[in-house]
């Protein structure tokens, strides 16, 4: 049973379409690696499909709050704990308990340590964790490996590896080999759009540029 289908997608970044008739589908237990240059628009796609700016054209048909999504803000508030950073976002998304999040990323040893005391790194590792209390199948992952060390990179492979055999499936970007074997890649040059092509005001909202 697919769990996202993307069919003919055009997206915008600055009242200018930057990709045009992507289509792509994702099934429970895969994951698809965006790929194309830096600017091509990844983060953009990335953005339209979790519902966070309108698409041009096209379709996206999924399970309603069926995606969680993580870019390169972290999403914590600093005065915080970790544990209660955590039971935040879990509480928003009624999803599971948080221990288990902390322990794949590991976090417990930082359970009581406020958010702005965390190194870059270990911001970044809690904020992936905020994925795994979402309870939502479908992960939008844009560069999630930013400011993480390689120790830190294998943890969260584990944690994207077990959220796959699970059931859950992952779109992500990312030049980074998560030694995800199974995974598939989208190159997103043929989909780069012509060089100029505006978009009409009505048809999008600023400012979501």
């Amino acid at each position: 049973m697919t769990v996202l289908a993307v069919r003919g997608l055009a997206v915008a970044r600055g009242g200018a379409r930057a990709l045009d008739g992507v289509s792509f589908t994702l099934d429970p237990g895969e994951a698809l690696i965006l790929r194309g240059p830096n600017g091509i628009g990844k983060t953009t796609l990335l953005r339209t499909v979790a519902g966070l700016q309108p698409a041009v054209a096209g379709e996206i048909v999924a399970t309603p709050e069926s995606i969680a999504y993580s870019a390169h803000a972290d999403g914590l508030k600093g005065a915080l704990t970790v544990t209660e950073n955590l039971t935040f976002w879990r509480e928003v998304f009624g999803g599971p308990p948080i221990e288990p999040a902390l322990a794949a990323m590991d976090l417990t040893h930082l359970a009581e340590r406020p958010a702005h005391a965390l190194s870059a790194g270990q911001k970044r590792r809690l904020g992936l964790a905020r994925l795994l209390v979402t309870g939502r199948p479908v992960w939008a992952l844009d560069e999630p490996t930013v400011s993480l060390d390689t120790a830190s990179v294998a943890l969260f492979a584990a944690a994207i590896r077990a959220h796959l055999a699970a059931g859950g499936s992952a779109l992500m970007a990312t030049h980074i080999d998560l030694g995800l074997a199974e995974a598939r890649v989208l190159d997103l040059a043929p989909f780069r759009a012509t060089e100029g092509s505006r978009v009409a005001p009505a048809s999008f909202d600023e400012a979501f540029a």
